[in-house]
């Protein structure tokens, strides 16, 4: 099946206010920049997000977010992301942190059909007690606080029920991809994006390089094409579109990007 699209216009098409979207990348490594900007050029809204963050101010998800777009996130951090923190803790957002390998474990699940597992992280804190703020209210207090969850031993340890994460949609960046959706990731950038995309109904790759079916070789496929719908072949010039999120040439402008 040719799973290619020619335009990210057409690829997110049927992406609707309200859906729900896992996206891949980690900070700015392996974002899929192009699809996040055809979901904001659409005008969708209502979002609810997964991801390991919300992107950085005016970079990936800092789009969507900053354009009031976004309703809810499930995330592990906030990040050095102003504008999340300012709508988090205004009441603006919802936002559901969760321990990095919890959400990744929990996106995983959700590709394997698992609906939920125990697991140790979390055990005798908020996160399986209750009571995490999820959203404030316009006075400053807790709105919406996390629910307490299952706790089980095992082996003589406690562990908490975590459910598994499925998403009406994942948009996910790939190195190279094929026709049939088979995808290979470039080193650190492919962190999120398998699970994401397994995590999907609809899943969206964008690709920096479209190969035809059978160059790949099945000991390099990272992500099976069975977990991918669309296919979108990047141009040249937005492969190369890559933004560091804080550089430093010098010990003296390390310390001051840490002071900042």
């Amino acid at each position: 099946m040719d799973k290619v699209r020619q335009t990210a216009a057409e690829a997110i098409g049927d992406l609707t206010d309200g859906c729900s979207l896992a996206v891949g990348g980690f900070g700015l490594s392996g974002v899929p920049n192009v699809l996040i900007q055809a979901v904001h050029d659409r005008g969708s809204g209502r979002l609810s997000v997964v991801s390991n963050n919300c992107g950085v101010d005016g970079r990936g998800l800092g789009i969507l977010l900053a354009a009031g777009r976004i309703a809810r996130v499930t995330s592990s951090y906030i990040g050095g992301n102003r504008e999340f923190a300012r709508q988090y803790l205004s009441g603006e957002l919802e936002v559901e942190l969760t321990p990095q390998g919890t959400l990744a474990e929990r996106l995983r699940a959700g590709g394997a059909g698992i609906p939920a597992f125990f697991t140790p992280a979390g055990v005798g804190t908020p996160v399986a007690d209750g009571g995490l703020p999820w959203r404030y209210g316009p006075d400053g207090g807790v709105a919406v606080s996390s629910p307490p969850k299952e706790v089980r031993e095992f082996d003589g340890r406690g562990h908490v029920l975590e459910h598994a994460l499925t998403t009406d949609f994942a948009l996910v960046h790939a190195a190279r991809g094929d026709r049939h959706g088979n995808l290979v990731f470039h080193k650190a950038a492919r962190n999120f994006n398998p699970l994401a995309a397994m995590a999907g109904r609809v899943t969206v790759a964008e690709v920096e390089e479209l190969v035809e079916p059978g160059v790949l070789g099945p000991d390099e496929i990272h992500l099976p094409g069975v977990f991918v719908q669309r296919v979108l072949p990047l141009s040249p010039a937005q492969a190369a579109d890559k933004h560091i999120e804080k550089r430093t040439v010098s010990v003296r402008a390390a310390r001051e990007a840490a002071r900042a």
